[in-house]
């Protein structure tokens, strides 16, 4: 009996450890994302790769494979990053944008995914929570990849993705995520108005650039 008690805090312990440090780097990762450092996706991928052992141990299978999508992505933002910081001459605040079209067929198509995926996990794994963690799953995958490319609307996907995160995390008593997802929320709303100030001095720049020529 003594030796199971053990076993089970030790795994807690564990398992807290884990959360902490995953916590941690995911945190540093958004608010560096915020200052358009490029050592936000670093922090990425350490926070991915422990977050990829809590996510099997809790039977999170959809959150699991995306934290391996995750890992890919970290290594592409790194050079597409410095990439564009090349393209404006040493800048690293440079910002994109869509219009309204490209965004609807977006979440449209995602969405539509997103139901395909939760049925497959859903009749074919023991997944908990399937359909709510494939549409996070699939907007996550979509999202990560407009960081990325930088795109300024990201942050208002993330604010949507992290608040359904906080329930379904709360649900499986993973109340480091959870707390982590409270903040994300909040973060991704600064997120977007810090890119949204870059994004409108870059079009001012451009707009006197073109008035002196």
């Amino acid at each position: 009996m003594t030796e199971l008690l053990s076993g089970i805090v030790n795994g807690w312990q564990l398992q807290t450890s884990l959360e902490l440090m995953a916590t941690l780097m995911a945190l540093s990762y958004t608010v560096l994302a915020i200052r358009h450092s490029l050592w936000c996706w670093p922090a990425a991928f350490v926070s991915t790769v422990l977050t990829l052992q809590i996510m099997l141990q809790s039977q999170l299978f959809t959150d699991a494979l995306l934290q391996l999508y995750y890992a890919g992505m970290a290594i592409y933002g790194w050079l597409n990053w410095q990439r564009l910081t090349k393209q404006s001459h040493g800048v690293p605040q440079i910002v994109n944008e869509w219009g309204w079209m490209p965004h609807l067929k977006l979440i449209a198509a995602t969405g539509t995914i997103g139901l395909v995926m939760g049925y497959l996990m859903d009749t074919y794994t023991e997944t908990d929570f399937a359909y709510l963690g494939s549409q996070i799953s699939c907007f996550a995958v979509v999202s990560t990849w407009l960081v990325a490319k930088k795109v300024l609307s990201n942050w208002l996907y993330w604010v949507v993705i992290d608040a359904a995160s906080i329930y379904m995390y709360l649900q499986k008593d993973l109340y480091f995520f959870s707390a982590l997802f409270v903040i994300y929320t909040v973060i991704a709303a600064v997120g977007y108005l810090a890119w949204r100030s870059s994004y409108q001095l870059q079009q001012s720049n451009k707009s006197g650039i073109c008035v002196s020529g």
